[in-house]
């Protein structure tokens, strides 16, 4: 299970995933950057896979945090190895529709 919201900005739909343990949680990227996963980011609605697939499938662009939602994103093609990176052990991964 996942948190996510989506966000219309201009032409764009955004939307933000990440797996369900992390909301609240505040990551280190190489000790010189907090991430906080915030309910004010990505916690508007709780969501399993077939609508995290159909959010994914209706944006335009993509943030996603967490092995199980970066998993499913690379498993269905949204995004490639090359678009991970990790932050504090955590997969992170986004994406633009062109």
């Amino acid at each position: 299970m996942y948190w996510a919201k989506v966000y219309g900005v201009k032409d764009e739909i955004v939307v933000a995933i990440c797996d369900e343990d992390l909301l609240d949680k505040t990551l280190n990227f190489k000790n010189k950057v907090e991430v906080k996963v915030t309910k004010g980011f990505y916690g508007d609605r709780y969501i399993d896979d077939t609508v995290a697939l159909r959010l994914l499938d209706k944006s335009t662009i993509g943030n996603l945090m967490g092995k199980n939602i970066v998993k499913l994103a690379m498993k269905n093609g949204f995004i490639s190895k090359e678009n991970i990176i990790n932050i504090d052990g955590t997969p992170h991964a986004q994406f633009a529709k062109i």
